[in-house]
């Protein structure tokens, strides 16, 4: 090959490398006609992720790759309430929160919250697949985002200290005790006359380790793999409050979606939720045994003294008043009456 041809060729093959690399490029933005990003608070390890990650897969596959749906766990895109911010923007599509965080945005969102209200996971769901979910998903959808049909699980939540057990009411006068960002959870505890701390969940780890707070109370499974287990030593099993995360999207931009994306997508959210729901009832069943052997030590307090505590400080009576007769009558058709 003499030069001329030698340059010929290194041109040619130049040309086309570039060409390719463009072609690869652009094919590759052409396969995701439409990138969607789902935000949550959750360790990695925790079910929620876990059943996301294979959503992602199956909604990536189903709508043949027109959707690039990713996934951000752990606060990566920043505190429950930057969050929020940014879903209620569009800066981020999807966001799983808890009903009493979504509080601050939609008072009726906490009433699932209600202290010692759901007895047991019969009452929980009927109510939350029920007229109750649906009376809440109402007052979700008059602000910049909806909740899918299907809650997803956070469990049963429980107080853990460092300093004692909770045994009886008592035993909660005075705690300095973490909750989140929801005025229900503040006023609960401050009807056992705690000491009530609102934190993002990001920073409860730290918050505990510095003694900032002494207590915490939160699902079983979160202790494990938040590993709070390192910073507390008490769990008493106070089955206190229910709690959930809504799958919310932002109405703007979900809308934008063609109808055939948009149902893969609600099929697939919803799927994962039911899912979902049973790991994390058998991570919360399984856990116990497993933080026992790292060194909590647990209790089994009568929980019918803290209803009567919360009735006697007029914690029912007061919430009623402010959610109002109609969500009150939905949420005592699950539980039975409270106040």
């Amino acid at each position: 090959m003499n030069n001329m041809d030698r340059r010929h060729f290194i041109k040619v093959v130049a040309a086309t490398s570039a060409a390719a690399a463009a072609g690869l490029y652009q094919t590759q933005a052409r396969a995701a006609e439409f990138t969607l990003k789902f935000a949550n608070n959750l360790p990695i390890s925790h079910p929620m992720n876990i059943r996301a990650k294979e959503m992602a897969q199956k909604i990536n596959e189903q709508s043949k790759g027109r959707i690039d749906f990713q996934v951000y766990p752990n606060n990566q895109l920043g505190s429950d309430s930057d969050m929020l911010s940014q879903i209620r923007a569009g800066a981020i599509d999807f966001f799983t929160l808890s009903p009493l965080i979504l509080g601050t945005l939609v008072p009726a969102a906490q009433i699932s919250g209600i202290g010692f209200a759901f007895k047991d996971y019969g009452q929980v769901w009927s109510a939350m697949d029920g007229e109750l979910g649906a009376h809440v998903r109402g007052q979700i959808a008059k602000t910049s985002v909806f909740a899918f049909d299907k809650i997803w699980e956070n469990g049963y939540r429980q107080i853990t200290t460092s300093s004692r057990p909770i045994n009886n009411p008592g035993d909660l006068k005075g705690l300095k005790i973490r909750v989140p960002t929801s005025p229900l959870w503040t006023s609960m505890f401050r009807a056992f006359d705690s000491a009530p701390t609102s934190i993002n969940f990001a920073e409860v780890y730290s918050a505990l380790q510095t003694h900032i707070v002494e207590a915490q109370e939160n699902p079983l499974a979160l202790l494990t793999t938040a590993k709070l287990y390192e910073v507390q030593k008490y769990v008493s099993m106070t089955n206190h409050m229910w709690d959930g995360f809504w799958f919310l999207a932002n109405k703007q931009k979900f809308d934008k979606l063609p109808k055939d994306l948009q149902e893969i997508v609600k099929t697939n959210v919803n799927g994962a939720a039911m899912a979902q729901r049973d790991d994390v009832r058998k991570l919360n069943d399984g856990v116990t045994a497993e933080l026992k052997a790292k060194g909590l030590v647990f209790n089994a307090p009568n929980n019918e003294q803290f209803r009567d505590k919360l009735r006697q400080a007029g914690f029912y009576a007061e919430w009623h008043k402010k959610f109002g007769d109609e969500a009150w009558s939905l949420l005592e058709k699950y539980t039975g009456k409270l106040a």
